[in-house]
């Protein structure tokens, strides 16, 4: 290999290390965050509150917008995550409520 195949596969290396560093990230921080809903959803399920609260979420979505456009992530992109999690919340506290 040239030094220069050699070089880029060391980078390719780190930055590869760094991915599975920031998945292992985001799994746990869903998992964490997932606690904290599940709690919720006993808590609605308890006093028989709704499984979906549309203006909080409607709210939420539009904060994770501007959130990525801080950071240089395409909104549209955390828009369809962040309403992915939504729905299997919704889904989770439906479940909780039968």
């Amino acid at each position: 290999m040239t030094d220069a195949i050699t070089r880029a596969a060391e980078i390719l290396k780190d930055h590869r290390a760094s991915i599975d560093r920031l998945d292992a990230i985001l799994v746990y921080t869903l998992a964490e965050r997932f606690k904290h809903t599940q709690a919720v959803g006993h808590l609605k399920a308890q006093h028989d509150l709704p499984p979906s609260d549309p203006n909080r979420e409607a709210r939420q979505i539009e904060r994770l917008e501007c959130l990525a456009k801080d950071a240089d992530l395409d909104p549209e992109f955390a828009k369809k995550f962040l309403t992915f999690i939504i729905s299997e919340v919704i889904r989770h506290h439906e479940h909780l409520q039968k």
